[in-house]
C-alpha cells in the first residue's frame, strides 16, 4: 500500500545539480517525516536528510549541510532533494522513505522502499 517512486537522478559533473523527486502514495503524507537515504554497492542505506512534518524542521549530514535542501509539497505529496555542488562522493542510489526524523536519517521506516534513482557523479 505504501509506495515511494524516486526519480531525478542522473550523470552530471562535480560541481552541478540535480533535484531529486519522491512520490509517495498510500499513506496520509503529512502524518509522516520524509527522509532521503543513498546507498553504495555493498554498504547499508545512509539517512542524508529528514524534514518532519508539521513543522517541516530539516535536518542533514555535515557532508550535505550547505549543498542540499530537502523539501515537501502537500498537494503533490511529494518530497524534494535539491543537490547543489556535487561531488564524486555523493553519487549512489538515493531512496526516500516515511518515518520520524533523527537527525539526518529516519526511523520506523518499515519495509516500503521504491527502486532509488541513481546518481552518478564524474570528476
Amino acid at each position: 500500500e505504501v509506495q515511494f517512486v524516486e526519480s531525478g537522478g542522473g550523470l552530471v559533473p562535480a560541481g552541478g545539480s540535480l533535484r531529486l523527486s519522491c512520490e509517495a502514495s498510500g499513506f496520509v503524507f503529512d502524518d509522516y517525516a520524509i527522509g532521503w537515504f543513498r546507498q553504495t554497492p555493498g554498504k547499508a542505506r545512509e539517512g542524508i536528510s529528514c524534514i518532519s512534518t508539521f513543522d517541516s524542521r530539516t535536518y542533514y549530514t555535515d557532508s550535505a549541510k550547505g549543498r542540499f535542501t530537502i523539501s515537501r509539497d502537500s498537494a503533490k505529496k511529494t518530497a524534494y532533494l535539491q543537490m547543489n555542488a556535487l561531488k564524486p562522493e555523493d553519487a549512489g542510489t538515493y531512496f526516500c522513505a516515511r518515518g520520524a526524523c533523527l537527525g539526518s536519517t529516519v526511523v520506523n521506516t518499515g519495509n516500503n522502499w521504491g527502486k532509488g534513482t541513481l546518481v552518478t557523479v564524474s570528476s
